[in-house]
C-alpha cells in the first residue's frame, strides 16, 4: 500500500509536494478543475453558493498540460497517481444528456488519450449533476477543531439546480434562466451507461483507469436529481455496466462509511477482492446520513487498522491518500491537519504491513 496526497489545482506547487514527500507520501492525486481556489478547505455551499465558476468549454487539457503536470511532481520525488474530477465544462451534456452530449464524449476520449500519452495512469470522476452539496462547517472534531458536516433536513435547503450549472459548478455564467429540473435514477444511470460503453475501450486504449466516486453526501437525491452510488451494493451495478480492469472505483471509504445501508469493512473486502479500486480515499466519520461529521482520522466510527488489515489481506497495493481533514489552531491549519492524518495512516499502515 500507498501512501498518497490530494492537492488541488492552486496547490499543486514545489513546495506542497515537497510537504508531501516530508510527509512520508510518494504519490500525489492532482485536482486540475479550479476550485476551492480561496483556500484548501471545503467551503460551505447552498441553494445561492456553490464553488465558482469553471467556463473552460472547448479548452481540453492538453498533452503538454499534464505531461508538465508530471514531470513537476516527479522533480520532487513522486508520482502521479491520478487527476480527480471531469471539469464540469467538458462534460455537462454527458450529464444532462443535453445537446453537446456525442461531441462532449470524443472531447473526454481525447482527454483521456492525452492522459495515457503523458504516462498518468487513472482518471477519478463523479457522475453527479448535483456534485458535493450541502456540507456545512462547524467544531465537529476534537478540540472544536472545524470541520465539515451534513445535517440532512436540518442543513441548507435544497432548491433546483440553476441552468448553466452542473457539479456544483457554473459552466455557463450567461445561461438562460430556469433549471436543470428533475432528473430520476433511471435516467442517470442511463446516461452513465452510455459514459462507460463509449469510453471505456479508449480509456483501455490509452491505459488510463477510470475510477467511480461514490455520491458525496450518499443521499438518495439532491436538489431534485437522482444520485448513483449511494449505497456499497450500487458500487457493483456501476461495475457491471461495462466489464473491464478500466472501469474502476476511486474508492472514498469515509462517504461508504456514511452510507444507510451497508458495511463498511463488507465492501472494502468485496471491492478490494475483486482488484477492482483505482486508489482510495480515507477519512474517519461519526454518524451517517441524513446526518454526520467529519472528524480527525483516530477519532470516528471508522476502526483505520480494521480497514487497512483487509486492503493487505487482498493485495491490495495502491494508493491511500488521505481525504478531508479538520483544519489545526495554528499559522497552518490544513497542512497540521493533513500531516497528522498522513502520520496516522502510514503508522498503522506500516503496523499492518508487519503483522
Amino acid at each position: 500500500m500507498k501512501l498518497g496526497l490530494g492537492l488541488y489545482r492552486h496547490m499543486l506547487t514545489a513546495d506542497n509536494f515537497r510537504f508531501a514527500k516530508q510527509a512520508g507520501a510518494t504519490h500525489i492525486v492532482a485536482h486540475w478543475v479550479d476550485y476551492f481556489s480561496q483556500g484548501p478547505r471545503i467551503p460551505e455551499t447552498d441553494s445561492e453558493t456553490c464553488w465558482g465558476v469553471s467556463d473552460n468549454r472547448g479548452k481540453l487539457w492538453t498533452y503538454e498540460e499534464l505531461a508538465e503536470l508530471k514531470r513537476a511532481v516527479n522533480a520532487e520525488g513522486l508520482e502521479l497517481a491520478a487527476i480527480e474530477n471531469f471539469d464540469p465544462s467538458h462534460w455537462y451534456d454527458i450529464l444532462l444528456d443535453g445537446p453537446r452530449k456525442q461531441q462532449q464524449l470524443e472531447d473526454i476520449k481525447t482527454i483521456i488519450r492525452n492522459m495515457g500519452r503523458a504516462g498518468i495512469p487513472v482518471m477519478g470522476y463523479n457522475f453527479s449533476i448535483a456534485g458535493v452539496w450541502g456540507h456545512v462547517e462547524g467544531p465537529y472534531a476534537r478540540g472544536g477543531a472545524p470541520s465539515v458536516g451534513f445535517l440532512g433536513p436540518d442543513g441548507p435547503e435544497e432548491r433546483p439546480i440553476p441552468n448553466g450549472q452542473v457539479w456544483n459548478m457554473i459552466y455557463d455564467p450567461e445561461a438562460a434562466p430556469g433549471t436543470v429540473g428533475t432528473v430520476t435514477t433511471e435516467q442517470l444511470w442511463g446516461r452513465l451507461a452510455d459514459f462507460l460503453k463509449a469510453v471505456v475501450p479508449v480509456a483501455e486504449e490509452a491505459g488510463v483507469r477510470l475510477a467511480a466516486h461514490p455520491d458525496d453526501p450518499p443521499m438518495p437525491s439532491i436538489r431534485g436529481t437522482a444520485r448513483l452510488v449511494n449505497q456499497p451494493r450500487l458500487y457493483q451495478k456501476l461495475l457491471d455496466i461495462v466489464p473491464s480492469h478500466y472501469n474502476a472505483l476511486e474508492f472514498c471509504q469515509g462517504t461508504i462509511a456514511e452510507m444507510s445501508e451497508g458495511d463498511l469493512y463488507e465492501a472494502i473486502d468485496q471491492y478490494s477482492a475483486q482488484g477492482k479500486i483505482a486508489y482510495a480515499h480515507m477519512r474517519n466519520v461519526r454518524g451517517k446520513v441524513p446526518k454526520y461529521h467529519e472528524v480527525f482520522i483516530d477519532e470516528g466510527d471508522v476502526d483505520i487498522a480494521r480497514c487497512l488489515r483487509i486492503y493487505k489481506k487482498n493485495g491490495y497495493d495502491g494508493v491511500i491518500i488521505a481525504d478531508h481533514t479538520p483544519q489545526m489552531n495554528c499559522a497552518a491549519p490544513w497542512h497540521a491537519g493533513m500531516a497528522f492524518a498522513m502520520g496516522y495512516i502510514k503508522g498503522v499502515m506500516r503496523m499492518v504491513e508487519a503483522e
